[in-house]
């Protein structure tokens, strides 16, 4: 059973920064393509950030880029999202989502592609 689980969220002021982590279970890491989505009340889930098996493709929502960073380490099975500059308007619950492509330069851009999903963190973004 694949097992995702979020940390690193919580309350910070505009303008501050933050760094989400994934760690996903049983190995190997490598086999998963990896995303990063949130969910603010009220709205659709919305992708943030995709990267690779291999780590050499990523990529990112038009409303994060410049700002957030999806960055992953194979030794260690975990995803990370390196989130700067941070509006209110960032505010949601995050959620790592792990999908199985065959290509190692695979990204995944739509939820349906995922398999696997964690139990997501709050961050919470003050003005």
């Amino acid at each position: 059973q694949v097992q995702l689980v979020e940390s690193g969220g919580g309350l910070v002021q505009a303008g501050g920064s933050l760094k989400l982590s994934c760690a996903a279970s049983p190995p190997p890491f490598r086999r998963f393509a990896m995303g990063w989505f949130r969910q603010a009340p009220g709205k659709k889930r919305e992708f943030i950030a995709a990267i690779s098996r291999g780590g050499s493709t990523t990529n990112y929502a038009d409303s994060v880029k410049g700002r957030f960073t999806i960055a992953r380490d194979n030794a260690n099975n975990t995803v990370s999202l390196q989130m700067n500059s941070l509006k209110p308007e960032d505010t949601a619950v995050y959620y790592c989502a792990a999908g199985t492509p065959l290509y190692l330069g695979t990204i995944y851009g739509r939820g349906s592609e995922y398999d696997y999903w964690g139990q997501g963190t709050q961050v919470t973004v003050s003005s």
